[in-house]
């Protein structure tokens, strides 16, 4: 079965930095391609009405020509301007974000926004410094900066960190169009990032999974099947939720998990359990089959993926119908964990390999959770050898 053709995330950059630099990418609702630049300090963007790449970046070598000649005395040569935090994250964004996932590259927007209003666009990377580290994860975990205005966990911060040593080291390896390096060394290095000392990691357990599949149907019969493929196969639910019918070879009892999906990038094929090929296929009896369509449509659109909001939405929708508690941070990814705990008996690479974990260490240290009985059976067996 043919997969279907990834969206276009090209870029193209002409020209130099704060002089006439000129970038074509393609919209990623219509697929033409448009031209970008930048006018006293503004940028700007329009269609080139076509979706011929060579074309475009033709288009754009002939526009960074164009602008070079219109600078002022004929400095051709002139040095660029002096790198900047926002010029630094723009380059970024615009060569890196798009290589990335769709959650990734909304983290990314966010965290840009909030890093640019906190150190200011026009502050030079080269200065920051550790009081600048300490003073962000200050005002940060008190809710001072960022989107929600609430104080937030030691993991949350570590996230937005993640990005902007991800910047600075990512500039202290790349050069601009003279070779010269855009920063001599991530002035950051080595400083370290916040760390929940007792992470919460919840793990369903039976008696609520069993809670959850009684009600699964009243809540919709997609939710129904998000949920056993969740506990049977382990994976995220952003990874259920991209799956489309080429992926899946139900004669094979079979599944395919598409790297672009995988938060690892990891591809990998995994066998199907009895309930797993038993939901797939009331589910293809409900779909339109043909195997571009989604396993999981959208209401509205056929063709299309959920959103990822709604399998949250379903979820607690789920735990009220089953007159569940709530329980703080219990939800989708709590199944990849019972996931985890479930196999604990089997050897570390074949539990990788069945869930997609590329590091046993991860394994280890944040998803398997042995219960209280497990640590009981481990003592008696231990008892009986020494017995």
């Amino acid at each position: 079965m043919m997969a279907r053709t990834k969206r276009d995330r090209r870029s193209y950059s002409a020209g130099e930095w704060g002089r006439n630099r000129v970038r074509v990418f393609a919209d990623p609702k219509t697929g033409l391609y448009q031209i970008e630049w930048r006018e006293n300090g503004r940028r700007l963007t329009r269609s080139l009405k076509h979706r011929d790449w060579v074309r475009a970046k033709r288009q754009a070598d002939e526009a960074a020509a164009d602008f070079a000649m219109l600078q002022p005395n004929g400095k051709a040569e002139a040095e660029p301007e002096p790198l900047t935090l926002g010029m630094l994250f723009d380059i970024y964004g615009e060569e890196v974000t798009p290589t990335k996932g769709g959650t990734s590259r909304m983290h990314d927007r966010a965290a840009t926004a909030m890093f640019l209003k906190f150190f200011g666009r026009d502050r030079r990377p080269e200065t920051l410094s550790r009081r600048d580290w300490d003073r962000f994860i200050r005002e940060r975990r008190a809710g001072r900066i960022g989107p929600s205005g609430k104080p937030v966990s030691d993991q949350t911060v570590g996230g937005d960190l993640t990005l902007l040593m991800a910047v600075l080291n990512w500039a202290a390896r790349s050069r601009d169009e003279h070779g010269r390096l855009l920063l001599d060394r991530n002035p950051l290095k080595g400083l370290r990032k916040p760390v929940e000392k007792n992470p919460v990691r919840v793990v369903v357990t039976n008696e609520e999974y069993r809670a959850l599949l009684g009600v699964s149907r009243q809540v919709g019969w997609r939710f129904h099947v998000a949920l056993v493929l969740a506990h049977e196969t382990g994976h995220r639910i952003g990874a259920i939720r991209h799956l489309k019918w080429s992926d899946v070879d139900i004669d094979g009892e079979a599944i395919r998990w598409r790297s672009e999906h995988e938060k690892t990038g990891y591809e990998h094929r995994t066998p199907l359990s009895a309930p797993a090929l038993a939901v797939l296929r009331q589910a293809w009896r409900k779909s339109p089959r043909i195997e571009d369509a989604p396993v999981l449509p959208s209401a509205n659109h056929p063709m299309k993926c959920l959103s990822p909001s709604q399998p949250h939405v379903w979820w607690r929708r789920a735990e009220r119908l089953a007159g569940m508690e709530r329980k703080r941070r219990r939800g989708w990814h709590s199944l990849r964990r019972k996931f985890a705990s479930d196999l604990m008996d089997q050897p570390l690479k074949v539990l990788c390999e069945l869930g997609g974990w590329r590091n046993a260490k991860t394994v280890l240290a944040c998803y398997q959770q042995p219960d209280e009985g497990q640590l009981r059976k481990a003592l008696e067996a231990r008892r009986g050898t020494r017995g």
